[in-house]
């Protein structure tokens, strides 16, 4: 009699990876990452942003789901290529913020999304509403006075000036939410993006602060709100079929662009301020406690129990990519003439309000000065002043923080920006802070995929970021530029005084060209 094999047949386990994708100002990105934080497959989609009017910054909401749509079957394709046998297991989705896409009952946007804080049409609402409330009401319930970055001003500017777009309106999405929407079916918004709402949004109570939400945005239906890695729901048949994911994975609700870059690099952790290096530059220190200042805008964190103090300059590379466009030069060869052209740029100075500012001067009618310029000057030095401008800027927020009261322990940098040594040793220098930079800095997209991994791990077995994209590179600032950068900033906030009222007069010229953007 044949001896009986006792033994159990092999069991194959197939790879469990997440997909991330984050909406951008510029692009579309997602990354394909493993259960150990490995990226094993990236994809880009370029777009750009309508500037139809001055001050007005707005784009077509349907694209991103296009854009969405084309990323995840490039992602896919790209890992039918490996020789890995991958399933993917759950989805990140992120997107810029806050952004206002109102729809209507079919889930069809009644105008292009108007974008964040470099979009500036709303001012007679943001003072209009202020009047209104009062400035202690709002930053009791909101957090913040209202600025060009608040959401419900820009919902209350469709309401007055397109009221036929306001009738059929009845949700209202932000990028993340968006794409959350059209995968899952759910209506959500998180509530870090929730709170940029203001004055819609308790950010003691961390709900919707219905009596405000009655009076500026009746008629709309409030999202149910979530935290970041929670899931929103589940793939759809018909966005299986849309996108190539397998139906009824997870979909977490996802969040704005600049905290899911905070996630991405583990600077979401108390003391911690990220620095994102992208079109704009975004700060956001993370504490316990909620710190108001006027300047700066106060809102809730990804993750439950966490406050944030955040700010952002409008222009950051917009600007060197104007310069670049402007010169037809490429990158590396004004980065090698801005590192020769030294600290201080040859005695130049730049205010990098090419799109007015945000934080915290929160001044939209700000402009672009170029101080100082001779006959002799080059277009390196040009390149590094607008280099020193965004540090500078960087300066300015983060001594606004820490007069607020912010513990800022550690400072982690992410973005496209980090790619340039040269940069980051400038904002280094100008601040007198030491940059960490991790292993992956492709930001926004891997932090998300990572928060789908974390919401569908087993209890004690989430991923810890530290693993998934250790630190790489520490940067410190030179201590013999710094009584130079020490002048120059003086000057800086000198200089912003002195031609304030020059450039509002010229940019309230600007608003009757509609041929300038």
């Amino acid at each position: 009699m044949p001896e009986r094999n006792t033994m159990r047949p092999e069991t194959h386990v197939r790879e469990r990876c997440t997909i991330g994708v984050d909406i951008g100002t510029s692009s579309s990105k997602g990354v394909l990452v493993d259960a150990a934080g490995e990226i094993l497959a990236s994809a880009t989609v370029a777009h750009e942003v309508q500037r139809p009017r001055t001050g007005w910054v707005e784009m077509d909401g349907r694209i991103w789901w296009d854009e969405f749509v084309q990323l995840t079957r490039a992602l896919l394709a790209e890992a039918s290529t490996l020789q890995r046998d991958i399933e993917i297991a759950a989805v990140g989705v992120s997107g810029m913020g806050p952004c206002v896409l109102l729809a209507d009952a079919d889930d069809e946007p009644v105008r292009p999304a108007i974008l964040y804080g470099v979009d500036t049409r709303a001012t007679a609402q943001i003072e209009r509403m202020t009047a209104e409330l009062g400035v202690e009401e709002i930053t009791r319930v909101g957090g913040s006075t209202l600025t060009t970055q608040a959401g419900g001003p820009k919902i209350v500017w469709v309401a007055d000036e397109e009221p036929a777009a306001y009738v059929a309106a009845r949700r209202l999405f932000m990028p993340a939410s968006w794409l959350a929407r059209r995968l899952t079916g759910a209506y959500v918004l998180d509530h870090q993006s929730a709170s940029q709402v203001s004055p819609l949004y308790d950010v003691e109570r961390e709900q919707w602060h219905d009596a405000h939400w009655a009076r500026y945005a009746p008629g709309i239906e409030a999202p149910r709100l979530l935290w970041a890695g929670d899931i929103a729901g589940t793939v759809t048949d018909a966005a299986a079929a849309a996108t190539g994911l397998p139906a009824g994975i997870p979909v977490i609700a996802g969040t704005i662009d600049a905290w899911s870059e905070a996630v991405s690099v583990g600077a979401h952790e108390l003391g911690d301020l990220m620095l994102m290096y992208g079109t704009t530059m975004f700060l956001v220190a993370t504490g316990a406690e909620t710190l108001r200042t006027p300047s700066m805008w106060t809102t809730v964190g990804a993750f439950p129990g966490t406050r944030n103090l955040a700010g952002g300059l409008s222009t950051s590379g917009a600007l060197t990519a104007w310069l670049k466009d402007l010169t037809r030069a490429d990158y590396p060869t004004l980065l090698a003439e801005a590192a020769e052209s030294g600290p201080g740029a040859r005695g130049l100075l730049t205010l990098p309000y090419f799109a007015g500012e945000r934080t915290p001067i929160l001044d939209p009618d700000a402009r672009g000065v170029i101080a100082g310029l001779t006959l002799s000057h080059t277009r390196g030095d040009l390149y590094r002043s607008a280099l020193e401008a965004t540090a500078l800027g960087v300066r300015h927020n983060v001594e606004t923080m820490r007069a607020a009261g912010a513990d800022i322990r550690r400072i982690v940098a992410v973005g496209g920006g980090t790619q340039g040594a040269l940069w980051l040793q400038i904002v280094s220098d100008v601040t007198g802070l030491t940059q960490q930079v991790p292993r992956i800095t492709i930001g926004a997209s891997y932090g998300v995929a990572f928060l789908a991994a974390a919401a569908i791990a087993a209890p004690g077995e989430a991923p810890v970021m530290r693993e998934w994209n250790p630190v790489a590179t520490t940067i410190e600032p030179n201590p013999a530029v710094a009584s130079a950068y020490d002048e120059l900033f003086a000057l800086y906030l000198e200089t912003y005084e002195n031609t304030r009222r020059v450039v509002h007069a010229l940019a309230d010229r600007q608003r009757t060209e509609r041929s300038i953007p």
